[in-house]
């Protein structure tokens, strides 16, 4: 049985895994998507003190209050940058360490530094902290209008607070792979996504995955995203 934590991304929440969560279950595993706060089941939690290291610190305290080791941490999307930030505290907690088209700061990066289109956003930030969500489709019009309906303003702190990391990726003992949405119109050949991406399929330090949907992997094809996590177990 393996212990398996997922974290969301921005203007999102927990909910997004709704669909992957059971699959991984059914197969024998404990399966944990803290929710960050001020987004998603807590956006009610919202202002502009929200910051990087409190979603940091949502997630930390997930693995110390459920006592877990050995786990396969995932970072969907911004997510990546909340698990990178983590490791020096949880590093030697971590079997394997999972992106799901996100962000792979390195150290003293924020998402401002490696992505320009979105750090753009800060300029239509309301009330000079909160971020509108990007809209974002699913398959069928039904699950786009669902999943819009939940996305919520971002704090501005999330994406301005860099990532502290120690040391490379590659020199922690855990295993990493990183699994790329490849089927997404809207994204630019040199996103930050993309550019992460072909590190990961030119290393032999990382595992590569492709999923051809666009960037709402875990919503479109959550079996195929399952299958791939259950691989790592």
């Amino acid at each position: 049985m393996a212990k398996i934590v997922l974290v969301h991304g921005a203007w999102g929440g927990s909910y997004g895994f709704r669909k992957v969560r059971p699959l991984l279950a059914a197969a024998g595993h404990e399966v944990f998507t803290p929710s960050l706060t001020g987004i998603g089941e807590r956006s009610h939690l919202a202002g502009p003190e929200v910051t990087l290291s409190l979603h940091m610190q949502d997630v930390r305290n997930t693995i110390f209050c459920e006592d877990l080791d050995d786990v396969i941490l995932l970072g969907f999307s911004y997510g990546g940058m909340v698990v990178t930030g983590l490791l020096d505290e949880i590093g030697d907690k971590v079997r394997h360490l999972v992106y799901l088209d996100a962000f792979v700061p390195a150290d003293g990066q924020s998402i401002v530094d490696i992505s320009g289109p979105v750090g753009g956003l800060l300029s239509n930030a309301v009330d000079g902290w909160a971020i509108p969500p990007i809209p974002r489709n699913l398959d069928t019009p039904e699950a786009t209008a669902w999943s819009n309906a939940r996305r919520v303003n971002q704090p501005i702190g999330t994406f301005t607070e860099p990532a502290a990391l120690s040391k490379p990726l590659e020199d922690w003992d855990f295993t990493r792979t990183f699994i790329k949405a490849s089927d997404d119109p809207d994204e630019a050949e040199n996103s930050a996504f993309w550019n992460a991406a072909r590190y990961a399929a030119a290393s032999p330090a990382w595992n590569y995955h492709e999923i051809a949907t666009n960037h709402m992997v875990p919503m479109n094809r959550p079996e195929e995203l399952a299958t791939i996590l259950l691989a790592l177990t």
